[in-house]
Parts: structure tokens; C-alpha cells; sequence
């Protein structure tokens, strides 16, 4: 009977303990809440990585740079962002707060040089003589005026097969031309008399002379 008496009581010592243990754990839990800014422009950073390495758990900025996560004193955060140095943080053991603010600062891992312009001309020589060849009155403009012609446009267009839109058009023409001429013969222009006169007067007026 004694025997159980003090294994009962190292059971509940036992449990009360791990239960004061666990509440101490929760005590310590720290919201790590903060914006991760570029140390050179001091913009912020969307979507940077975030990794604890201590906990093995991460989280990424959002669109502003904002992050927030769940850390213990003692953790140590890794900041990766691409183009930029990774960054390290180790959550201090001397925070009381449940939760802490922070503003971390990455720095960039490229060198940036001076735009180099490249020209389509391997030495000066040729650059002389391209510059003294060329047509200044050839630009752009005058370039997109030329593919755009009536000419152009009308030779594309007659490369091109009619699509689902210009056959339902010549449909919707030639039914109307059959209702039209129902009962009767197909209209002939060779005999139309109104034809006739306007290619006569256009003749006389010398509309069909060749340009």
C-alpha cells in the first residue's frame, strides 16, 4: 500500500512538473512581426524567405516586405532574397514581450557597372562609312507609312485565307442575291442598260484612260 501511495505521488509530481514546464515553453513563444528593407535604397523587399534554422519552420514576406512568425529566444533567422546577401538575425533571450518588432536590413549581392551600348559596326571605319551612306529621311515613321499602304495591305490581305466572318458575309451575299432573282433569270450586268451608259459616259469623260 505504501508503495503505491509513492508511486502515485511521483505520477502527479511528474505531470506537474511537465505541466509547469509546458507553461514556462508558451511563456517564452515570441510574435516576431517586422519589414525587411534593402540597406542601400532602404525599399522594401516582397516575398524574401524567411528560414528558422533553430525550428526548421519559415514564412515569406508578403508584397510589402511584412513578415510575421512565431520564434523563442535563441532562434536564429535566415533572411534569402535573390541578388542580395543572406541575412542572419538571432532572436535575443533577453525579450519579456509576447510579441517584438523588427527591421532587418539585407544587402545586395551584385555590383552594378555602367550600361555598355552595343553598335552594329565592328570599327569606326565602318560606322564613317554607314554614317555617310545612310538615308536621314528613312526613319520609323516613313518605314511603317510604306508597310501600311493600300498596296501593301492589299497584297497581305490576298495572302491571307477569309476566315469564319468574311465566308459568312459572301453566304449571307449570295442568298440575297437568290432571293432577288427568284423566279427568273440571274441578273446579267452585260445586259443591263444602266450599266451600259455608265461605261459609256465614264469612257467619253476618260475616267478608264490608264494611269
Amino acid at each position: 500500500m505504501r508503495y503505491f501511495a509513492a508511486l502515485l505521488v511521483c505520477v502527479l509530481l511528474a505531470g506537474y512538473s511537465q505541466f509547469s514546464f509546458g507553461q514556462e515553453d508558451d511563456k517564452r513563444l515570441i510574435q516576431l512581426s517586422g519589414v525587411v528593407l534593402s540597406s542601400d535604397s532602404l525599399e522594401r523587399m516582397p516575398f524574401t524567405a524567411i528560414y528558422d534554422k533553430t525550428t526548421r519552420r519559415g514564412t515569406i514576406s508578403d508584397y510589402y516586405g511584412y513578415f510575421s512568425m512565431v520564434t523563442k529566444p535563441g532562434d536564429t533567422l535566415i533572411f534569402n532574397y535573390i541578388g542580395y546577401k543572406p541575412s542572419t538575425y538571432i532572436v535575443p533571450d533577453t525579450l519579456s514581450e509576447f510579441g517584438y518588432a523588427l527591421i532587418q536590413l539585407i544587402d545586395p549581392d551584385t555590383l552594378m557597372s555602367k550600361p555598355v551600348r552595343v553598335y552594329p559596326w565592328p570599327s569606326r571605319e565602318e560606322f564613317a562609312r554607314a554614317f555617310i551612306e545612310m538615308d536621314p529621311y528613312e526613319d520609323d515613321i516613313r518605314r511603317a507609312q510604306r508597310q501600311l499602304s493600300g498596296k501593301n495591305l492589299a497584297i497581305a490581305a490576298s495572302r491571307l485565307t477569309t476566315d469564319a466572318s468574311l465566308t459568312y458575309s459572301w453566304q449571307r451575299q449570295q442568298a440575297q442575291s437568290q432571293l432577288y432573282s427568284r423566279g427568273q433569270f440571274p441578273v446579267n450586268n452585260l445586259l443591263n442598260p444602266v450599266a451600259w451608259a455608265q461605261f459609256i459616259e465614264s469612257w467619253k469623260s476618260g475616267k478608264l484612260k490608264r494611269q
